[in-house]
C-alpha cells in the first residue's frame, strides 16, 4: 500500500513538473513571438526611414547622365538635403515636406508652371532652359559622382544638384543662387514672398531647393 502511495505521489509530482514545463515553454514561446514581432516592426520602421531618406537626400541614388536626357517640365517645388544627418537634424521627411509647402507662394509669385518652366538636356551636352518664360541656352557638364549638373551659359554657370524622385527628377541648388535667380527673373528684389527662400535656408542646414520636374 505504501508503495502505491509513493507511486501516486511520484506521478503527481511529474504531472506538476510537466505543467510547469508547459507553462515555461508557453511563456518562452510568447517571448519569442514578441521578440520576433519586435524585430519585424523594427525592420519595417527602419525601412520606412530609409525610404524617406532615399527620397530626400542627394547622392543616395545617383542618376546616370543618360537618365537626364530629354524634356523636363516643372511640377512643383523641389527640396532635398545634402546628407542623412542634415535631414535628421532638420526633422526628417516632415521637414522636407514643410519646406516644399513654404516654397509654393514664392514660386507662384515668380510665375513658374509646367508650360513656361522646362529643361531640355541633349546627348550632345547642350541644353535649353526656360524659367517662367525666359529662355537660356548653353552646354552642360554632369559630375555623376556628386550628382552635380553645371549649366553653362555665355555669362554664367548655374550649378544644380540632381535627385531622382518617384515621378521624375529634381534639379536643385543652393538657396543664395536660387534666390538670385528668382530675383533676376521677377526683376523685383524687394518681393517679400521671395524672402521665404532665404528664411528656409537659415532654418535648415544642408538644404537644397529648386524644381521637381517630370517628362
Amino acid at each position: 500500500m505504501k508503495t502505491i502511495h509513493l507511486k501516486l505521489a511520484a506521478l503527481s509530482c511529474a504531472a506538476l513538473m510537466s505543467c510547469g514545463s508547459l507553462q515555461t515553454n508557453s511563456t518562452q514561446t510568447q517571448k519569442k513571438e514578441t521578440s520576433t514581432f519586435g524585430q519585424i516592426l523594427s525592420a519595417v520602421t527602419n525601412g520606412d526611414a530609409l525610404g524617406n531618406a532615399f527620397n530626400s537626400v542627394i547622392g543616395l541614388d545617383k542618376p546616370t547622365e543618360a537618365q537626364l536626357y530629354g524634356s523636363w517640365h516643372y511640377t512643383q517645388p523641389g527640396v532635398a538635403f545634402t546628407s542623412k544627418n542634415a535631414l535628421a537634424k532638420a526633422g526628417g521627411e516632415v521637414a522636407a515636406t514643410q519646406a516644399k509647402e513654404k516654397l509654393k507662394a514664392p514660386y507662384q509669385s515668380v510665375g513658374f508652371n509646367a508650360s513656361n518652366t522646362t529643361l531640355q538636356l541633349n546627348k550632345d551636352k547642350t541644353f535649353t532652359i526656360q524659367l517662367a518664360g525666359k529662355t537660356f541656352q548653353g552646354s552642360y557638364i554632369y559630375h555623376a559622382d556628386e550628382c552635380k549638373l553645371d549649366l553653362q551659359t555665355f555669362l554664367i554657370t548655374l550649378p544644380c544638384y540632381v535627385k531622382r524622385t518617384p515621378k521624375g527628377m529634381s534639379f536643385l541648388m543652393e538657396s543664395k543662387k536660387l534666390l538670385t535667380l528668382f530675383q533676376a527673373i521677377a526683376s523685383i528684389s524687394g518681393n517679400s514672398k521671395l524672402e521665404t527662400v532665404g528664411k528656409i535656408s537659415k532654418n535648415y542646414d544642408g538644404i537644397r531647393m529648386g524644381f521637381e520636374m517630370g517628362k
